[in-house]
């Protein structure tokens, strides 16, 4: 009988560009646009985030997953060679075709399969689900997980009045990242390290509260200005809640054992501070066991939970053996749980 296989996290890393931006700075350069000029204080008050990272000039998507990959590699003890898939995984991307994974292999010199995992904020997520599963099947023994989030693209500099500027609020929280993920095949025993749970929900009829609509197909060509640049067009919350009772029937028990403090740490996805507090009290989520960090990061995107794992684990908040839950949040509406065995 074929021995049962675990993809387990071999390394994990996170890039965070050296330039940052203070939502001061940021407020000066909407108001220098001659629309609506919000008064000091104004950002930090409604998101309270500080500032978000943003990435060099001429630095694409591929570029910020190159540098997390490498890090993720050297971490792992890995050669490009020894990869035998990579996913690139973002809400970003360098082009419509051909997918951004081929450029991170061309600059990683991998010659391995690759394709785009791509649903929102939980493309990382998701391409964890996509791993595992080959890595199970034994399809794949090792592979290599690239996101590159250079969000700060979406952010809409001119607001006409303070309704536009409210509706363009998720942009000026938005930061740039990279993050990488290697997962390796291992035994799957009781107590070994790995993947032990994925859980995902979506609620597709809320796929238009939250948009960025340029380089699709309904506006191939468009400039203008609220179809390149993050927006909100109704209640992204409310596709939450609707799909709530969902994931509480889905991922009740791993959620109860978030509660109950089984997990060492539980990172997810951040937009802002009120919403990291909103899903705190949402889901019971026990405070000391979650970290803030969108408040000095802000929102990475897809690269946002691997980031947090980088940072509770620099802080000594997760050791071998630790129990930790990856929680994702995303418009369209999406939601995932991964449980893991670190």
């Amino acid at each position: 009988m074929p021995e049962a296989l675990r993809a387990r996290i071999a390394a994990v890393s996170a890039h965070l560009p050296s330039r940052y931006r203070t939502l001061d700075e940021i407020r000066v350069k909407i108001t220098e646009t001659g629309g609506y000029a919000p008064p000091p204080g104004l950002l930090e008050d409604l998101t309270g985030v500080r500032g978000v990272h943003v990435h060099e000039d001429g630095e694409n998507a591929s570029d910020l997953a190159v540098a997390a990959a490498r890090s993720a590699l050297g971490e792992a003890g890995l050669k490009i060679g020894d990869v035998g898939l990579l996913l690139f995984a973002s809400t970003s991307q360098d082009l419509v075709e051909p997918a951004t994974a081929h450029l991170v292999a061309t600059k990683l010199g991998a010659s391995c399969p690759v394709f785009d995992v791509k649903n929102a904020c939980n493309s990382f997520l998701n391409a964890m689900e996509v791993a595992a599963s080959f890595i199970e099947t034994g399809r794949y023994r090792t592979v290599l997980i690239a996101c590159g989030e250079p969000s700060t693209l979406a952010t809409r500099w001119h607001a006409p009045d303070r309704e536009d500027l409210l509706r363009a609020l998720p942009g000026y929280t938005a930061s740039d990242a990279g993050a990488a993920m290697v997962l390796t095949a291992g035994p799957a025993g009781e107590d070994d390290p790995g993947i032990l749970a994925l859980r995902f929900v979506s609620n597709s009829a809320a796929w238009e509260a939250c948009t960025v609509a340029g380089g699709g197909s309904m506006h191939h060509l468009s400039v203008h200005d609220d179809h390149t640049t993050l927006r909100l067009n109704g209640d992204l919350r409310q596709g939450a809640l609707d799909v709530l009772p969902r994931i509480l029937d889905t991922a009740g028990e791993e959620l109860e054992a978030a509660r109950a403090g089984a997990f060492a740490f539980i990172a997810f996805h951040q937009i802002a501070m009120p919403q990291y507090r909103e899903v705190i009290e949402s889901f019971s989520l026990p405070e000391d066991r979650c970290m803030p960090a969108v408040a000095e990061h802000g929102n990475c995107a897809a690269a946002s939970l691997p980031l947090q794992l980088v940072k509770a684990r620099e802080a000594d908040r997760i050791e071998s053996g630790d129990l930790v839950a990856m929680i994702g949040l995303a418009s369209g509406f999406s939601f995932g749980l991964a449980l893991v065995r670190w």
